[in-house]
């Protein structure tokens, strides 16, 4: 028997849902939905689970992931119930329901906790920074052990817990068979949807979006592998320094679209941002910015008087790995493309 939780539509509003309550299931948001078929109603089925507040069908779908939030169905709702915005109100609910820590919840629920936890990842970068007397080589070499040892420490404790609990919520506990075999099979599913986002495609006038995430994933994986792996800030290798510098480029080209789409409300997708959509884009920049400004610098010999740019990189970076990563809106990259594997095994 299905449980309802009459609370569950207060809790959806601290995730920054709008208004679904207003919906009276007349079916334009299906009708406009260029994802919707007759096996899936997009996004009619997860307003009416939410309305109902039935919690554990919704943790079990994988809906919510496939939605990119074109905004067709907001603009043409007729109650302004905003259908597109509750989909992404469900994206950080469960982000926060397979988030063993707990901590993706109270990020996103609340704004001065988020600010709190930036201040003290700043503290700790300045504590350390004044406990080696601000001593530059000294700080270049922690920050690259930092960025090597948070990527791995990350993947294992945090987000491979994460994604194991979403195959659990959405596999496991409804009881879908999945012979082994098929998940090697649908392996490239998984691939595919990372590294392209493909899913995106579906949506009406969504290609400039699709393409400009595809830049940005293939920019920021390209970034994370000069400045972790070939160590951008060391090197005197031509090729990489000019290789970074085109990919911190790219990556700021891009995000500038981005901030400045949320900043004009021109698009449906764009005219209810939360923090975590705000802090995921900035930071973003921050990271391709002072990148560039670091290795300009050190081109220049002009790090060594001006040190305060690298304990900036250095917060920005803490911020990025230790708080957007692990329980931010970078998670969403991660569980849209689980969730299309996911998809393939139920098929």
């Amino acid at each position: 028997m299905a449980k309802i939780n009459p609370a569950f539509g207060k809790e959806l509003q601290k995730f920054g849902s709008v208004n679904f309550n207003a919906c009276y299931n007349c079916g334009n948001c299906t009708a406009v939905c260029s994802l919707s078929t007759t096996e899936n109603s997009f996004p009619r089925n997860m307003v009416r689970l939410s309305a109902l507040g039935l919690e554990e069908e919704i943790q079990s779908s994988l809906k919510p992931w496939e939605c990119y939030y074109c905004g067709e169905c907001t603009t043409y709702c007729p109650q302004e119930a905003n259908p597109g915005e509750l989909m992404m109100a469900l994206r950080r609910y469960l982000t926060s329901k397979y988030d063993w820590t707990g901590l993706s919840g109270l990020l996103y629920k609340s704004l001065p906790t988020t600010i709190a936890a930036f201040i003290l990842v700043f503290a700790g970068v300045i504590a350390f920074a004044l406990s080696v007397n601000f001593e530059l080589d000294t700080l270049l070499h922690i920050g690259h052990l930092f960025e090597m040892i948070a990527i791995g420490t990350i993947g294992v404790v945090i987000l491979l817990p994460n994604i194991l609990r979403m195959w659990h919520y959405t596999i496991l506990k409804p009881g879908v068979k999945v012979p082994f075999r098929k998940y090697l099979s649908s392996m490239g599913e998984l691939f595919v949807h990372m590294f392209t986002q493909k899913r995106a495609l579906g949506c009406d006038d969504n290609q400039k979006r699709w393409f400009e995430h595809l830049i940005l994933v293939f920019g920021y994986l390209a970034l994370l592998f000069t400045t972790v792996f070939l160590n951008w800030f060391s090197t005197e290798s031509v090729f990489v320094q000019v290789f970074g510098y085109l990919v911190s480029a790219i990556v700021f080209v891009v995000t500038i679209d981005f901030v400045s789409g949320r900043v004009k409300k021109n698009k449906e997708v764009n005219k209810h941002s939360q923090p975590s959509d705000w802090l995921f884009v900035i930071w973003l920049f921050l990271m391709g910015f002072t990148a560039f400004m670091v290795r300009l610098f050190i081109d220049f010999d002009w790090l060594e008087s001006n040190k305060w740019l690298y304990i900036f990189h250095f917060t920005v970076l803490a911020q990025w790995a230790l708080l957007i990563v692990p329980f931010g809106k970078w998670t969403h990259f991660l569980y849209r493309s689980f969730a299309m594997y996911f998809a393939r095994l139920k098929e």
